[in-house]
């Protein structure tokens, strides 16, 4: 393995320990799999945006919007969703290229 190559595997390592790290947290666990479920009910930025407005993620838990807008600023440093302001409100969504990467790794791992 040449220097440039072992560069990127360090970056992606690097890339997957943080969502690893990301998803360790059981409350960030629980938003991600609801802003996830939600997305794959076809509820996503369309159809459903309130599902996915982080006062709305927030009402699902007995947390400060402060707390969950941290959870989510995290997800959203390991990139497994995306925010976007529509209006006075953020909605956030899934990323789905680091999934594709996570599946990835996984598949050759095992």
């Amino acid at each position: 393995m040449n220097v440039v190559t072992s560069a990127n595997a360090a970056k992606g390592a690097v890339d997957l320990a943080q969502v690893f790290k990301a998803l360790g947290d059981p409350t960030r666990l629980a938003i991600f799999e609801l802003v996830r479920a939600s997305a794959s009910a076809g509820e996503g930025h369309t159809a459903g945006e309130i599902e996915n407005s982080i006062s709305q993620i927030a009402s699902g838990f007995d947390l400060s919007l402060s707390t969950v807008s941290h959870h989510i600023k995290e997800l959203r440093r390991a990139g497994l969703i995306r925010c976007d302001r529509q209006g006075q409100s953020i909605h956030c969504s899934i990323e789905p290229g680091v999934l594709a990467e996570v599946r990835r790794f996984l598949a050759e791992a095992g």
